[in-house]
Parts: structure tokens; sequence; C-alpha cells
């Protein structure tokens, strides 16, 4: 691996090779997540309506609740961002 001298920025410092490493597979896995929630938004929606959407007749297909989408997406990202500081170590607020 390339060795990259990151300038300064305040409260962080440079970060080992394993530390990259670390960083690069997580923030490769919040694309998978974040890959997964926008299936989870293509899917019909039901916001405090039916958990069944009829797509013709007779012919019914389950909803996805869009309100724990968001807050499934929120926290999943709240995750990643806490994942990430623990590797980084920031020590600034």
């Amino acid at each position: 691996m390339e060795t990259f001298q990151q300038p300064k920025i305040i409260g962080y410092r440079q970060l080992t090779e394993q530390e990259v490493e670390l960083m690069n597979e997580c923030k490769a896995l919040a694309e998978q997540v974040g890959a997964f929630v926008r299936k989870l938004d293509g899917l019909p929606h039901a916001l405090g309506g039916p958990r069944l959407i009829e797509i013709e007749p007779g012919k019914f297909e389950p909803a996805i609740d869009q309100d724990w989408v968001a807050t499934g997406t929120t926290q999943l990202q709240q995750g990643f961002m806490a994942l990430t500081r623990a590797i980084a170590q920031p020590t600034t607020f």
C-alpha cells in the first residue's frame, strides 16, 4: 500500500495502515447496508396505512413501513459513524 501523508486536521492523527484498512472495510460495509436500505425504500410503502398493497385486483403484496425504514437508516448511520470514530479516535468533540 502506498503511503499517503494526510494534511493535518485539528483533532485527528495520521492513521496506521491497519487502521486505514479497517476504515475502508467499515466504509465498504456501510455502502452494502446503504444499498439494502435503498432496496427497502423502493418497495411499496405503508405509512400508517394497510400492511398489504393491492397491486392488481385480488393480488396483494406486503408493504414496507417507511417509518421504521427511516428509523433504521438513522440508527445504522449513527452506528457506522460510531465505528468510524472508534477507529480514528479523534481528540475533539
